[in-house]
């Protein structure tokens, strides 16, 4: 069961989820597109490969994106993954918190001791400059 995938309205939902208006991506498109021609670029279910691939650019989203996200899709797997409409929580990081702490305080440690070196080589350029 092959789904057709509505590429103009993905161009649009993309564009609006980065908070881009038609009018700025028209600007970065260049002088042959206006607003109009967005609003009826993003109207089209298939868009040629070389103006989907600036848009992508523009948008900073890869191309795939735009050609496969199926919204439908999305809906059924994020209802799927969160039924009971909890917070999702992480219980099982990939780091152990206390090894990040020690991590932090190490870097600390280095920090200081790296300005207590620039200051001993400040002090000793200073008493010979005095000299």
């Amino acid at each position: 069961m092959q789904k057709n995938i509505h590429q103009g309205r993905n161009v649009k939902r993309f564009r609006e989820m980065l908070g881009i208006k038609q009018e700025v991506l028209a600007y970065e498109l260049g002088e042959d597109w206006s607003q109009k021609k967005i609003s009826l670029l993003e109207q089209r279910e298939i868009i040629e490969e070389d103006i989907l691939k600036q848009v992508s650019e523009i948008l900073r989203i890869p191309v795939e994106a735009i050609q496969n996200f199926d919204e439908e899709q999305a809906i059924t797997v994020i209802s799927s993954t969160f039924n009971d409409n909890s917070a999702v929580v992480n219980n099982n990081p990939t780091f152990h918190p206390i090894d990040k702490l020690i991590q932090l305080h190490e870097e600390k440690i280095a920090l200081y001791e790296r300005m207590l070196k620039e200051k001993d080589e400040m002090m000793a350029k200073l008493e010979r400059l005095i000299k």
